[in-house]
């Protein structure tokens, strides 16, 4: 009567596919070796070392990441070996990044630490967007 569930009929699913996801998530247990690539927007909060590719990216604080990344957004608070392509980029106090950064939008956070050469992407007719946070 009250924990009833619906039948399977009535159940939501994602599109056509019952599988597909708005993101996916590592979590802190997770190692990885070997590039990703997603569709998804991904979170990430254990280790990875190879390169990773994907529309958003989100870095927990203890995450570690080892090769470069492209994604169209990416907010970075954990450590980061490698270069990082993003047309949002957003990095938070936590996070040390080791690499040089090509961005469109950039947000940094007081306290971040960036070792590495930064360079806006040169889009016909765009400007630069850059955003200091205390």
């Amino acid at each position: 009567m009250f924990n009833k569930k619906p039948a399977p009929d009535q159940r939501q699913h994602t599109g056509g596919n019952p599988m597909a996801a708005t993101f996916s998530i590592l979590g802190i247990d997770v190692s990885i070796k070997g590039d990703l690539t997603a569709t998804a927007d991904l979170h990430i909060d254990g280790t990875v070392e190879g390169d990773i590719t994907c529309a958003a990216l989100v870095q927990g604080e203890k995450s570690t990441i080892t090769g470069a990344i492209k994604a169209q957004s990416a907010r970075l608070s954990g450590t980061v070996h490698g270069s990082i392509e993003a047309g949002e980029l957003v990095i938070l106090k936590s996070a040390r990044i080791h690499g040089d950064v090509t961005y469109d939008a950039l947000t940094i956070e007081q306290g971040a630490q960036v070792d590495g050469k930064f360079a806006h992407r040169v889009h016909a007719g765009g400007e630069a967007a850059l955003t200091l946070v205390s």
